[in-house]
């Protein structure tokens, strides 16, 4: 079995940006809320993108309770999978205790990971919690980490409609979307797929969405 925990003694961030030490407090308190907070399933896109996909290096932001980094490595990917939450990681390694899965699991945000330039064949940024800025650092981020040849997938829920996320306390201008991060991409990169499209999912938080913005691109 190659499961291995990276930086386990420190968070700085939330699921991938900087902020302050209790944005983590804040996800490990979500996550001990109850025994599972997602349905346990790989996210829907990841599988229609990756399936039958020649594995490599893969970069899971934002990793949570593990399931896609699970898939990933059950299908021949190297995974390093990141997240703030360290009760997220615990329960993410306990899964996959016993399943010979190829995991490193990374306590850090994406933005105090020590990531190589170009290190991933994948990165794969799932609904991530990741802030906009004003020097689109996070969108770089994704970018820089894919190698030649690599594929970037970034999907989060479609919030076309901003107002009726902020009826719930969600501003969408505040947060990276799969558009933010294509609109960066230079004549270096292919966009594969750039488009809305319909979810169904068991369970689990956020099974209310029924739509999603799914990015998928690959560096030339």
């Amino acid at each position: 079995m190659l499961v291995h925990s990276v930086g386990m003694e420190h968070a700085s961030e939330a699921t991938g940006f900087t902020a302050e030490s209790s944005e983590a407090d804040e996800w490990d308190a979500r996550y001990s809320e109850r025994d599972r907070v997602w349905s346990g399933e790989p996210n829907g896109a990841l599988v229609d993108e990756m399936t039958g996909a020649r594995p490599g290096r893969a970069l899971d932001v934002g990793c949570g309770e593990g399931a896609d980094a699970l898939w990933l490595a059950g299908r021949g990917w190297a995974v390093t999978a990141l997240d703030v939450s360290r009760v997220a990681l615990d329960r993410a390694a306990a899964h996959a205790d016993g399943k010979g899965s190829d995991i490193t699991w990374m306590l850090s945000g994406l933005l105090d990971a020590d990531l190589p330039a170009g290190g991933f064949d994948l990165v794969s940024a799932q609904y991530p919690a990741l802030r906009s800025t004003a020097d689109r650092v996070a969108e770089r981020a994704l970018l820089s980490a894919v190698a030649p040849g690599g594929i970037l997938l970034v999907v989060h829920h479609d919030m076309s409609d901003g107002s009726v996320a902020r009826e719930h306390g969600f501003d969408p201008d505040e947060w990276v979307a799969p558009g933010d991060v294509a609109a960066l991409l230079d004549d270096s990169w292919h966009i594969d797929v750039n488009e809305v499209r319909e979810r169904s999912i068991s369970g689990g938080a956020g099974a209310h969405h029924t739509q999603d913005v799914v990015l998928r691109a690959h560096k030339l």
